[in-house]
């Protein structure tokens, strides 16, 4: 049926309305990763994903897991992502930026693809206001199956990004009442 979703508190909201922390959060959903690491698939300063990776933390939406040795005798955290952001909604937070963040991360993450490789879709539909609310639960449906599912051991990384929004090009402007 679906996933409940609780409503984020501002402070998980303001964590996720960066382009940056989704990126890291979807690069440590496999695999444990270190600050250092993170910051290398990046091509980022260490300095500056160390405070995303500490709001992250801080937030609950990253756990550090147990540390273990580094080069030259030094130690080293890795950091995997806890799945919470599937589990809550950010739009009644009162903080803005997340879609847009979410849209960043995306297009961040596809020019590092050949776009080749990708598969896409589009489609203009007209929809009530009930036609979009089932399409985007059914849709919603779909998704949740497959982040449910066990991951194959010779499974392949794949990323989804979905978008459901107002075509503005295909209405004429509506006149001022």
């Amino acid at each position: 049926m679906g996933t409940q979703r609780r409503p984020a508190t501002e402070p998980e909201a303001r964590a996720l309305a960066s382009a940056a922390r989704l990126r890291i959060l979807r690069l440590c959903l496999d695999q444990a990763l270190t600050n250092k690491e993170i910051a290398g698939r990046l091509g980022a300063n260490p300095a500056t994903t160390l405070h995303h990776v500490r709001k992250l933390v801080e937030t609950g939406f990253l756990a550090a897991e147990p540390r273990r040795p580094g080069p030259r005798g030094s130690t080293e955290i890795p950091y995997r992502t806890t799945g919470k952001t599937w589990e809550m909604d950010v739009r009644e937070s009162g903080v803005t930026g997340a879609n847009a963040a979410m849209l960043g991360a995306f297009l961040e993450e596809v020019r590092l693809v050949d776009v080749a490789d990708g598969e896409f879709a589009r489609l203009g539909v007209r929809l009530t206001e009930e036609g979009r609310e089932e399409l985007w639960r059914r849709l919603r449906e779909v998704i949740d199956d497959f982040r449910d599912r066990r991951p194959p051991a010779d499974g392949a990384a794949y990323s989804l990004f979905l978008a459901v929004h107002r075509d503005v090009t295909r209405d004429p402007p509506r006149e001022p009442e």
